[in-house]
């Protein structure tokens, strides 16, 4: 039976389609978590070494980086509704793909690697999609509401993160890793068919100039837009970028001799190294944090998952956080605090492991947080519209590039030592060199708003 068209929430939003995008959300995340706390039974499979697993979270990474030029280029010439079924198809097929065992099927195990690695580029091209295409729902059919619904898409993706980080282990221990990784698809299945159901074809037709034409709140919302990922998560280049197509900029506009500029500016490779250091300091971790746990925790084998999801579920109050602390103080006095709980994971798993749960908490609520700051410095150093989507775009870019090979190194680490505490130290460095960057960056007073 379809859902119900009429149904709306409090002010007029339309809940039949927020809920297809929060289903849409919990799959932007969860299918990538769910690796790890069953990456060694993958690894020992597939005899891969630790660096080559840790490619399995990587990969998506750089998906988000290289693949959103031109999937940006193809959101122009197809309707979001379409592009968001592509997007939950991919994901399904990748989530299958790569754990199928294909060698099984085709009489020989040397191919079950290369399937499990081409499901992942599956699903990073899915989530990529979507990734670009959710902000614009957002935009074009929430005008009034794109802050409220940007939270709950965030918190949503969370939610993903944390049953898929905390209950695949089990499943795994009962039914094998294959089967475990494969049952998440029925997340996908079931965003898709709701997705498809509630929003009919061409109904709602996806018009170029609208979603340029949406009140210009996107530099302020741009905060919104990470990967509680972790994210991207729910990721802001996928609004920036889209949107800017879209627009149709061309170098013939007076803005985009200023536009150019935003490259030239220190400031914002500033934030690329900066977003760089948040963002692969995250990955690392969340590719092997399980892993970690069980090592220098203690922590068993089953319920390692379960441990880290600490990590990811505390995301969804830090993703609230910045927004609240804003009102009594300064961006840079709530840095130094998001500073110093992001740091106290690494410090805590080197000098007092066996508090675990408090550092993972407290890291969980950070990493979330330090995304919103460092969006929140895009918007504040560039407030136009446009310079601010360049920046947004570029700093992205980098800094999931960079992300995108450090599951890989904090694995070939931890394979060249024997330990995991190098590359928790790693980690530590890493996150007090970004600390030094955002006390620079935070301590600056923002640009004058365009008149």
């Amino acid at each position: 039976m379809p859902p119900s068209r009429p149904s709306t929430f409090r002010g007029g939003i339309d809940g039949v389609l927020l809920v297809a995008v929060l289903l849409v959300a919990v799959n932007l995340r969860a299918p990538l978590t769910a690796l790890p706390p069953v990456v060694a039974d993958v690894a020992a499979d597939l005899h891969l070494t630790a660096a080559a697993a840790g490619l399995l979270t990587g990969i998506p990474v750089l998906c988000f980086a290289l693949a959103t030029p031109a999937v940006a280029g193809l959101l122009g010439r197809s309707s979001l509704r379409t592009a968001i079924a592509v997007a939950l198809g991919l994901i399904l097929a990748g989530t299958l793909v790569r754990s199928a065992d294909l060698g099984a099927l085709v009489g020989g195990p040397a191919v079950s690697a290369p399937g499990t690695f081409a499901g992942t580029v599956l699903l990073g091209l899915g989530i990529t999609t979507a990734n670009l295409a959710v902000p614009m729902i957002a935009q074009r059919d929430f005008p009034g509401h794109v802050s409220t619904v940007t939270g709950l898409y965030t918190a949503a993706i969370n939610v993903g993160t944390v049953a898929t980080t905390a209950l695949t282990a089990p499943l795994a221990d009962a039914v094998g890793w294959r089967w475990a990784l494969a049952s998440w698809s029925v997340l996908a299945v079931v965003a898709l068919v709701w997705w498809l159901r509630a929003v009919p074809r061409e109904a709602r037709p996806d018009r170029g100039p609208a979603v340029s034409a949406a009140p210009p709140r996107e530099a302020p919302d741009a905060p919104g837009d990470h990967d509680g990922d972790g994210g991207p998560g729910a990721d802001g280049d996928g609004e920036a970028l889209a949107a800017a197509a879209a627009e149709g900029v061309t170098g013939t506009d007076p803005a985009a001799a200023r536009e150019r500029r935003v490259l030239a500016t220190p400031f914002t490779w500033w934030l690329c190294a900066m977003f760089a250091l948040q963002s692969s300091s995250f990955y690392a971790l969340t590719a092997w944090l399980p892993l970690v746990l069980e090592e220098l925790a203690g922590i068993p084998r089953a319920a390692s998952g379960g441990a880290a999801s600490l990590f990811q579920g505390f995301a969804i109050v830090g993703g609230l956080a910045v927004p609240l602390a804003a009102r009594r103080w300064s961006l840079r006095q709530s840095f130094v605090g998001i500073a110093v709980l992001w740091l106290s994971l690494p410090v805590g798993l080197l000098v007092a492991p066996g508090l675990w749960a408090v550092w993972a908490s407290a890291a969980g609520v950070a990493q979330a947080a330090n995304f919103v700051v460092i969006f929140t410095l895009v918007a504040q150093r560039f407030p136009t519209v446009r310079r601010g989507r360049q920046a947004s775009a570029t700093v992205q870019s980098v800094g999931y590039c960079l992300a995108a090979v450090a599951p890989t190194l904090a694995g070939a680490l931890h394979t060249a030592t024997g330990t995991w505490t190098t590359p928790v130290a790693v980690v530590l460095g890493a996150l007090v060199v970004m600390t030094g960057i955002g006390l620079v960056l935070t301590g600056r007073r923002p640009a004058p708003a365009p008149r």
